[in-house]
């Protein structure tokens, strides 16, 4: 298992360009300013939830910055 340092670094080592996660305090664990990667955080760990909101979680994904930090309200 990965810590959330080590997960950012191997995600921007592997190339990716956005770390998709539901931990709401990654922010504050970790200092993002240095990263390549983009995060965005979903604000629920409930998939059901999520599917009926995938439009706006494309939407973010698709305009989302590198280094970018965002949370996707998911009501």
């Amino acid at each position: 298992m990965l810590s959330n340092g080590d997960l950012l670094r191997q995600a921007e080592l592997a190339g990716f360009d956005v770390l998709v996660t539901t931990d709401q305090n990654l922010r504050y664990q970790q200092n993002l300013s240095q990263r390549r990667v983009a995060v965005a955080v979903l604000t629920t760990t409930s998939w059901p939830r999520i599917q009926r909101h995938l439009a706006q979680v494309r939407s973010t994904l698709e305009t989302i910055l590198p280094n970018q930090y965002v949370e996707i309200p998911i009501p």
